[in-house]
């Protein structure tokens, strides 16, 4: 008997698994929104973000006064050991 049904579930591994598959996905997907935070802040896009730069009056009459760039943020953020940290030096 369980070789027929052995024989039964490997020719038909498909027709099987997908259903399984489907059900087991619906069921983490709610359970996913029933533990997860749905609210995302709203940030400006990136088109925005240049508009407000490139409109900017104060920034276009010193134009040729530019900040230098720096980077203010280390690569390990904030897991820096303090004997590497060298702005507290």
């Amino acid at each position: 008997m369980w070789p027929l049904v052995l024989q039964f579930l490997r020719s038909n591994v498909a027709y099987i698994t997908l259903p399984i598959a489907g059900i087991v996905g619906v069921i983490g997907y709610n359970i996913e929104s029933l533990l997860s935070d749905k609210y995302t802040p709203y940030s400006a896009s990136i088109q925005e973000q240049r508009a407000e730069r490139t409109t900017d009056d104060e920034n276009l009459k010193k134009a040729a006064d530019v900040e230098k760039l720096v980077y203010r943020e280390n690569v390990l953020g904030r897991n820096l050991s303090p004997s590497l940290d060298s702005s507290k030096k």
